[in-house]
């Protein structure tokens, strides 16, 4: 299925910029360059012009901007989950073996700084750019389109990708993980979760499919991003009055389930007996884990390649058609836990 066309204008001047705020374009180059010689008032015009325009400043001397960079941009909430640290290690490693170097931008897990990390990135004028999610604002989704390089957005799925897009439905997860327990005989559930969109979205489709087949769902714990052992072992105490009867515990997060198992643990609670878990991720402590623990495989790493080299066949064909999707697989590995 096509995907709508989206509008691509041409990229925005600094003359753009000086006639949106009414001064010359030396007075927005002051701006950008030297602010500190800027009136506070015409300073706020021009800021505001550039905001609202999308517009990004080169930041490569002026010779040098007609060629290209050999640098890639990469955008990840985190490397300090092993999910991510996969992903961009396979990436940065073949398009290092291309001869390109990745610019790196840890972003969090909130959306307020997307424009300014965009702009920065964006103002080394990088030959294409991968991001993580789907998810921007406006003036961010502008500044993307109007760079007119190759864009691979990962770890999610959409009906309308700026260019290309590798990722998995995340209500999808959620609904397969319920569907595992209730296979199972369980008709009470929890659910511990961390407060970024994409772990949001696989905790109600969880609570959706378990809802929908008549599930009781005793107890819902969101934290905030990122995950951690100890935020799982608290968030497990303040569940402990809703577990007086078997249930089955998921987890947005390999992390979180690990702080869960080993805090029910602490308490006598039996696992899988009268707390079963699921976590995300298939990370290493999964398996390593006393009780190991059943948990969502996604091939992060995987991910990783095939997004290097979709930009790298874009890199070596510009004119070529983009809005490549790969839908990526997921599976459920089961293990002790359940």
């Amino acid at each position: 299925m096509s995907d709508p066309a989206r509008t691509v204008r041409a990229p925005v001047k600094i003359t753009d910029v000086a006639a949106a705020a009414g001064v010359a374009p030396m007075t927005v180059s002051r701006a950008i360059n030297t602010p500190d010689r800027v009136s506070p008032e015409t300073m706020a015009r021009v800021r505001a012009a550039i905001d609202r325009l999308g517009y990004v400043p080169n930041l490569i001397a002026g010779g040098l901007s007609s060629r290209r960079s050999r640098m890639v941009a990469a955008i990840v909430p985190t490397i300090a989950h092993p999910m991510f640290a996969g992903m961009t290690q396979t990436f940065t490693d073949a398009m290092r073996q291309a001869g390109y170097q990745v610019m790196l931008s840890i972003s969090g897990y909130g959306e307020t700084d997307d424009e300014s990390v965009l702009r920065a990135l964006l103002s080394r004028r990088p030959d294409a750019l991968l991001i993580t999610g789907v998810s921007h604002t406006p003036t961010a989704e502008q500044m993307i389109t109007e760079a007119h390089v190759p864009v691979v957005e990962i770890w999610d799925v959409s009906e309308r990708p700026i260019d290309m897009i590798i990722g998995f439905d995340h209500t999808e997860v959620g609904e397969a993980v319920a569907a595992f327990f209730l296979a199972k005989g369980h008709n009470r559930f929890a659910v511990i979760s961390t407060d970024d969109p994409r772990a949001l979205t696989r905790m109600r489709g969880f609570t959706g499919a378990v809802q929908w087949a008549d599930g009781i769902v005793v107890a819902e714990s969101v934290l905030r991003a990122p995950s951690t052992i100890s935020a799982g072992r608290e968030a497990l105490r303040g569940l402990l009055g809703q577990l007086s009867d078997r249930t089955a515990l998921y987890c947005s997060s390999d992390v979180l389930a690990f702080g869960a198992i080993t805090e029910a643990l602490q308490h006598g609670i039996k696992v899988p007996e009268q707390l079963a878990v699921c976590g995300f991720g298939n990370f290493e402590l999964s398996a390593a884990s006393e009780p190991s623990f059943t948990t969502v495989n996604v091939e992060g790493a995987e991910t990783g390649r095939i997004a290097a080299g979709f930009l790298l066949q874009r890199l070596a064909n510009r004119s070529a058609v983009g809005h490549e999707r790969v839908k990526v697989p997921f599976r459920i590995v089961e293990r002790a836990s359940t």
